[in-house]
């Protein structure tokens, strides 16, 4: 309960931001409705308007504000509006025995779900064994590390359509496979720094002191290093895995999807309804919260077992 009263409360500062900017967003599209309703709007013609403020706009026509946040189409929906669609399109679907519709955000939500998880396990052991390779190996560290950090400047939106293209050029059939190269490209790199600092976490005294039972490499790192590191990894692990679902969601952007969160966002945007694109963007942050959730439960049920006061 703790935990939930300070969510809860941010939750509830963003819808109220969300409702708020509600009017401002729609006030144009509003007076354009309500003009061609027959209603006296200040001033009158869409094109004057342009060049007035928003919020001059709202003060000159007062009366006509409510109608934003009734449009069908509105640049920004509400709240109650993106959360009847959001349900209409999962709860609904699942009581209608339609849960797999291609309707149905579950369905989409799936698809996106298998190749997160598949980008997150293929990023998530490169950064591992990477990490490992730059703690033992002055070579790796002074090559490797840089590179990994060069990587990363890189704008995915510019990577995943060249991905793309190259996997289709090797022979790689499908969109599960580039959108998982895509979501392990995002996941590696937090999980790589962390685990490098966890594995270096151990102090010199420590270090010495298994050196003092004639300990190999393997036992160091088995007895020390490793565990030393896990705080570190699930930490890593709780990034990594929304790194990956942004992948996964950005790698079905270019590929001309037509499953997917990713791809039912652009769907929205070419067929201009906002209340799609919305409601795939609250479903991918529900999910995102499940994923780093999950992780946080594993995280305490593994410290505890390990020791560790969580």
């Amino acid at each position: 309960m703790k935990n939930a009263v300070p969510v809860l409360s941010v939750l509830a500062v963003i819808v109220a931001a969300w409702w708020l900017a509600v009017a401002p967003m729609n006030i144009r599209p509003a007076l354009d409705i309500a003009e061609r309703g027959g209603a006296v709007v200040v001033p009158e013609g869409s094109v004057p308007r342009r060049d007035v403020s928003v919020w001059k706009l709202m003060l000159d026509n007062p009366g006509q504000v409510a109608v934003g946040y009734d449009l069908k189409r509105p640049r920004l929906p509400t709240p109650s509006q993106v959360g009847e669609e959001l349900w209409k399109t999962t709860g609904a679907m699942v009581a209608k025995g339609r849960t797999w519709s291609k309707r149905s955000l579950v369905y989409h939500a799936w698809v996106t779900l298998q190749s997160t998880l598949w980008g997150f396990m293929l990023g998530t052991t490169i950064g591992i064994l990477g990490a490992v390779a730059i703690v033992y190996s002055r070579v790796m560290d002074m090559s490797v590390m840089p590179w990994a950090i060069i990587s990363q400047t890189v704008p995915i939106v510019a990577l995943a359509p060249m991905i793309i293209v190259v996997s289709n050029q090797i022979g790689i059939d499908g969109r599960g496979v580039p959108k998982a190269i895509i979501s392990a490209y995002l996941c590696f790199f937090p999980v790589l720094v962390s685990m490098v600092k966890g594995l270096r976490s151990p102090t010199a005294q420590q270090l010495d002191l298994l050196k003092t039972y004639n300990t190999n490499g393997f036992q160091s790192f088995f007895k020390l290093r490793l565990p030393a590191s896990v705080p570190f990894l699930f930490t890593a692990l709780k990034v990594g895995i929304a790194a990956a679902l942004v992948g996964t969601i950005v790698g079905e952007l270019p590929t001309g999807a037509i499953s997917g969160l990713g791809a039912r966002i652009l769907i929205g945007d070419q067929f201009g309804t906002p209340l799609a694109i919305w409601s795939a963007l609250i479903c991918a942050a529900i999910l995102a919260g499940a994923l780093v959730t999950l992780i946080d439960v594993l995280q305490r049920i593994t410290l505890r077992r390990m020791g560790f006061h969580t």
